[in-house]
């Protein structure tokens, strides 16, 4: 049944369809049980979109295949939108309003160049943003269609990366150790500990989550397995705690229901509620970059706590077979859960990183 609005349908019982051509173009969808004002909203905001489409012609911009990749990756559940996201949000300045066919690697060197005015970005940072870009210009011209069947792009650009210095691992002694302790916060204090002492990487430290501990009562002590899924390497990754990482694992317990590093800001103010806890997104932070530089502690990364564990593990004596195994290297055939044994062995493995301890440090984590 025909409605006031021409090209809007009402069926018996209430739902509205639309069914109308509009500047060479059919528009159809059915709407459900929507209201005819709703309905004619609706397609004002469809007739709109036409309106653009046909002011620009039929080019594509970035911006249209940078949000579609996105969206993809959203459902695709890839373990790295949000970074992704970042990158993009980085690129879209500089090219996100030119048309897919003008994109070049040319139209990048604006971006590149205040970038890499930016003393604490490095051209592989730069590079990581251009990957990004290389990406969605090749799926626009390998993958996406539209309804003529014809590609997005007629042909992707060769986006030329930025020669990289590959940087050394950068692991700390026990005396930088102390100093950058010294200066951060509990918080990041008991997750620094605990990367130093598992070889996790930052975005596991952080997303640690309490259903993942798996707990071996013969030991009186656990193991997280982090899920593929949420692991580098694809497969799952059985985290072993020496007794420092143990500690700290304990002295988180009980204070969030899911997430085992979290962070609440203080309130000084007795009237104002406090909130929950909420889980810390990054050790990477202002808080960690200050006292990195307090600590004259510049050139260390968070990735280099990881590189910190595997040293020690190295100047231990430990093989380099169970390294692998602490470190979470992709080994084809590992098991998802180790026997009770092995999981003694590795833990003394893995208490042989602590040469010496700082029973002050221990003290603080515990107490916050």
């Amino acid at each position: 049944m025909r409605t006031r609005t021409k090209g809007i349908h009402a069926s018996t019982n209430g739902e509205k369809n639309v069914d109308k051509h509009y500047r060479g173009k059919r528009i159809f969808a059915r709407l459900g049980a929507v209201s005819q004002d709703e309905a004619e909203a609706w397609l004002r905001q469809e007739q709109a979109r036409i309106d653009v489409e046909d002011a620009r012609g039929t080019e594509r911009l970035f911006c249209d295949a940078a949000a579609r990749y996105l969206i993809e990756c959203q459902k695709r559940e890839v373990r790295t939108v949000e970074l992704i996201a970042y990158h993009i949000t980085l690129i879209l300045p500089y090219v996100g309003m030119k048309s897919l066919e003008t994109v070049h690697s040319g139209s990048f060197e604006s971006f590149i160049d205040e970038r890499l005015n930016d003393d604490e970005v490095s051209p592989t940072t730069v590079n990581r943003s251009l990957e990004v870009a290389r990406t969605i210009l090749n799926r626009s011209a390998r993958v996406w269609r539209d309804d003529a069947g014809k590609a997005w792009l007629s042909t992707a650009p060769l986006i030329e990366m930025l020669p990289e210095n590959p940087r050394l691992p950068r692991p700390i002694n026990w005396e930088e150790q102390k100093r950058l302790l010294d200066e951060l916060p509990a918080h990041l204090v008991r997750m620094v500990m605990f990367s130093v002492n598992t070889g996790l990487r930052e975005e596991n430290v952080c997303g640690l989550k309490w259903e993942w501990e798996r707990k071996i009562p013969e030991l009186g002590r656990s193991v997280f397995v982090v899920p593929a899924s949420e692991f580098k390497g694809k497969l799952p990754h059985v985290v072993i705690l020496n007794d420092v990482a143990h500690k700290v694992m304990e002295s988180c317990r009980g204070v969030h229901k899911e997430y085992v590093f979290t962070y609440q800001r203080e309130i000084k103010d007795p009237k104002l509620e406090q909130h929950e806890p909420n889980r810390v997104d990054c050790i990477n932070n202002n808080a960690w970059q200050k006292a990195r530089t307090r600590a004259l502690l510049q050139g260390v990364r968070v990735h280099d706590l990881r590189h910190t564990y595997a040293q020690r593990l190295r100047d231990a004596g430990v093989a380099k077979e169970d390294r692998s195994v602490l470190l979470g290297h992709a080994l084809d055939g590992m098991s998802e859960h180790y026997a009770t044994p092995t999981v003694a062995r590795l833990t003394e493995m893995a208490n042989l990183v602590q040469q010496t301890r700082d029973s002050m440090t221990l003290l603080r984590i515990v107490n916050g």
